[in-house]
C-alpha cells in the first residue's frame, strides 16, 4: 500500500488481563471497519489513533505525516490531530440547540473555503427541521446524526467511529443507516468504523480488520476477506460474501431488478437504481444450498453454476464451503452429512441456489 494514500498504525498496548499488539495499513479512502467481539480492543485501537489513549509504544503515519512515533517521544496533542470522532452516545451539550452543537464543531475546524460547509454537513445528515431543537427533543438516532454532524463540522482529516449504533433500536437503525449510506458515498473524508455487527459492515464497508483480543486475525479489502471462510469469527450465523453487481433492466410485473456480476446475473426483488447503476449485494452463506446436478423444478430463481474452491470445517454440525463463480466468490453453509452424502470435495463442480439477496443501492436504501 502507498504510504502516502494509507494510514500506517503501529501499537503495543499492555494492560492487566490484556495486550493490544498491532500492525496495520489502512487505505485514506472509504470505510475501513474495525470488527470484533466485545474485548476484542477495537475501541482502544481507535482511541490510541485519536490520541486519547497512550500506548507503550507507538507509530502513527496519516497520508505520509507523523502524527506519533514513541521511539523519538514525538505525539501530536489531541486537538492538533485534526480528527472528528464520534462515540456510542451522542455527548451533545445539553445547554446548546442543534444548531450550537453543530456550531461549535465549526468553530473548532478553522475550515477554509471549498470544504465542508455548514448547509451542506445539515443537508447531508437531513437536520433541517431540527435546528431549533434542544437535544433533549431528539430521539436517540437524530441525536447521533448530530453528532456525526459536529464531527464532520470540525473538518477532520479522518472520521473515527465507535459502534454509532450499539446504543439505539432498531428503528432507529434504521433511520440512520440511510445517512451513513450517504457519507459513504457522497464524502472524500476516509473513516474507521467500528463495530460488531457484520451486517452493518456488509452494507457500509469497503475495508476490513478483524480483532481479536488485541490481535489482528484478517485485514484487507472486504469482498476477500469475507469470503476468507478461515477466519473463525466471520463464519458464524453471519457469514456470507459482499458482491459488486451492476443493475440491468426492471420488471414490473414481478417486481424484478436484474443484476449482473462478475459470475453471471442475479435476479432481485424490488426496483433498484437506474440501470447500469451499481449495486452492492449481500449473500449468506445460511441462503446458498448446492446440486450436483442443476434443478429441473425449483422455486429458487437464482441457480448458478460454481466450482468449490475450499471447505472448512466450523464450530458446529456444519461446514463452510467457499465457491468460485466465474471469478467471484460465494460461502455456502452444509451440514456435515449433507456434505458426506454429496461426497463434495475441493474442485467439484455444483449448482448453487440462492434463496435470498439483500441490495443496498447506490444512494443507501435497501431492500
Amino acid at each position: 500500500m502507498n504510504i502516502a494514500a494509507a494510514l500506517m498504525a503501529r501499537y503495543r498496548l499492555e494492560r492487566p488481563g490484556f495486550l493490544l499488539d498491532v500492525s496495520l495499513a489502512l487505505p485514506m479512502h472509504g470505510i475501513t471497519a474495525v470488527f470484533g467481539d466485545s474485548g476484542a480492543g477495537k475501541t482502544t485501537f481507535l482511541r490510541c489513533i485519536a490520541g486519547l489513549e497512550q500506548p507503550d509504544q507507538g507509530r502513527l503515519i496519516v497520508a505520509g505525516d507523523t502524527w506519533q512515533d514513541t521511539s523519538i517521544e514525538l505525539d501530536r496533542a489531541v486537538h492538533e490531530r485534526k480528527i472528528g470522532y464520534v462515540f456510542q452516545e451522542p455527548r451533545l451539550f445539553t445547554h446548546l440547540d442543534v444548531r450550537g452543537n453543530l456550531g461549535y464543531g465549526l468553530q473548532r475546524s478553522g475550515a477554509a473555503s471549498g470544504e465542508l460547509d455548514f448547509e451542506h454537513v445539515v443537508e447531508l445528515l437531513g437536520l433541517e427541521q431540527l435546528l431549533d431543537r434542544a437535544p433533549r427533543a431528539l430521539s436517540g438516532g437524530e441525536a447521533q446524526r448530530v453528532a456525526i454532524g459536529r464531527a464532520l463540522l470540525s473538518n477532520p482529516r479522518l472520521l473515527l467511529m465507535d459502534e454509532p449504533l450499539a446504543s439505539l433500536d432498531v428503528a432507529r437503525k434504521a433511520e440512520i443507516l440511510p445517512f451513513l449510506d450517504r457519507l459513504h458515498t457522497e464524502l472524500s473524508i476516509p473513516i474507521i468504523y467500528v463495530s460488531h455487527n457484520l451486517d452493518e459492515v456488509c452494507r457500509l464497508c469497503d475495508y476490513l480488520v478483524v480483532l481479536d483480543r488485541g490481535q489482528v486475525v484478517a485485514n484487507g479489502d472486504l469482498q476477500a476477506a469475507l469470503a476468507a471462510a478461515e477466519t473463525p469469527q466471520l463464519s458464524g450465523d453471519e457469514a456470507g460474501v459482499v458482491i459488486i453487481g451492476t443493475a440491468q433492466e426492471y420488471d414490473p410485473e414481478y417486481d424484478l431488478t436484474r443484476v449482473t456480476f462478475a459470475g453471471g446475473e442475479l435476479l432481485v426483488s424490488g426496483q433498484h437504481g437506474d440501470k447500469a447503476a451499481t449495486l452492492r449485494l449481500r449473500v449468506r452463506a445460511n441462503d446458498v444450498s448446492l446440486c450436483r446436478e442443476k434443478p429441473a423444478q425449483t422455486t429458487i430463481l437464482n441457480v448458478l453454476h460454481a466450482r468449490i474452491d475450499a471447505i472448512t470445517e466450523t464450530q458446529d454440525a456444519s461446514q463452510l464451503l467457499r465457491l468460485d463463480v466465474g471469478g467471484a466468490a460465494l460461502l455456502a453453509r452444509v451440514t456435515r452429512r449433507s456434505c458426506e452424502q454429496l461426497n463434495l470435495q475441493p474442485g467439484d463442480a455444483v449448482y448453487a441456489q440462492i434463496k435470498a439477496v439483500a441490495v443496498r443501492e447506490p444512494r443507501g436504501t435497501s431492500e
